[in-house]
């Protein structure tokens, strides 16, 4: 049993290893520094909590159903990657050109009614494609492919089935304790900090963005002409 447990230990540390530059928490942070500046405390805290649980949620059911649900629908590993980035382009530009202040007083108060209705960014952008982008959906999807053949034999059946879980499960922690750190940041850096690490952060997501739609032409391009 022990012998089981240390197993277990090694699949789960590189299962971390591997989804963690993937991921990447700190991403998701900053764009909650960026675009939940106006949502109040307690619903941002809830939505930071809620933005936990749809990453694992979307792991999991990637990780067990992704790929049946990919064929379903007809779609590829490079549309994915296609279709991800572009959403991250239109993220990262919103960050790095931000829309100007109203002027006039129709316009302002337009705006302080809008600013009531908070928006929910939990799903759409923290959880997805925040941290579950199409870079870790990609890599989750084609890692449950290889499961059976590269690792069931070198490890029990058991520690194969649970490890997914714990990964998943303590990204999502990881991704809760940055998101809650959040807050924290703000105190020590000051607004004008903020917005200066938000565009810093868009023009790095709109380059993320496009090496993402990149890569997906060139996986398309390199299948054509291997064929």
């Amino acid at each position: 049993m022990i012998d089981d447990l240390i197993q277990l230990a090694k699949l789960t540390s590189l299962g971390l290893a591997l989804m963690l530059p993937l991921a990447n928490p700190l991403t998701s942070m900053t764009l909650l520094l960026s675009l939940g500046a106006q949502i109040p405390y307690k619903e941002r805290e809830r939505q930071v909590t809620q933005a936990a649980y749809y990453v694992v949620g979307i792991m999991l059911v990637t990780y067990y159903a992704g790929a049946w649900i990919m064929h379903t629908f007809g779609i590829s590993i490079p549309g994915l990657r296609i279709a991800g980035g572009l959403i991250v382009v239109s993220i990262g530009f919103s960050m790095l050109f931000p829309p100007a202040e109203p002027r006039s007083l129709a316009a302002e108060a337009a705006a302080d009614a809008k600013a009531r209705e908070t928006p929910n960014i939990a799903f759409v952008p923290l959880a997805l494609p925040g941290t579950a982008g199409p870079g870790t959906i990609a890599m989750i999807i084609s890692g449950a492919a290889s499961v059976d053949g590269a690792i069931t034999p070198q490890y029990p059946t058991w520690v194969v089935a649970v490890t997914p879980i714990i990964v998943f499960a303590l990204l999502g922690v990881l991704f809760w304790i940055c998101l809650r750190s959040a807050g924290r940041i703000v105190a020590v850096i000051g607004q004008s900090g903020v917005e200066a690490i938000s565009r810093v952060m868009g023009f790095l997501l709109v380059c993320m963005g496009v090496q993402f739609v990149i890569n997906g032409v060139l996986e398309i391009v390199g299948k054509h002409v291997g064929g």
